[in-house]
């Protein structure tokens, strides 16, 4: 029996992020330097909707409270 896969859309996400990101008041460059990663990566998941690794998935929710 096929089961249909389920993909979870990250453009949402990105968005989520980048709300959440404005509302707290933190820039891009703030964030990415907590994260120890490039701001063009985050910009590139909240505008583009790029998949983050599993590590930096969780870090932005666990950093900004954000729910998926």
């Amino acid at each position: 029996m096929k089961q249909d896969k389920v993909k979870y859309d990250f453009m949402v996400f990105g968005q989520a992020i980048k709300e959440e990101r404005k509302a707290k008041g933190i820039s891009r460059n703030q964030l990415a330097d907590k994260l120890n990663i490039a701001p063009r990566y985050i910009a590139s998941i909240e505008n583009s909707g790029q998949h983050p690794s599993l590590q930096i998935f969780y870090e932005l929710v666990a950093f900004l409270d954000v729910s998926g």
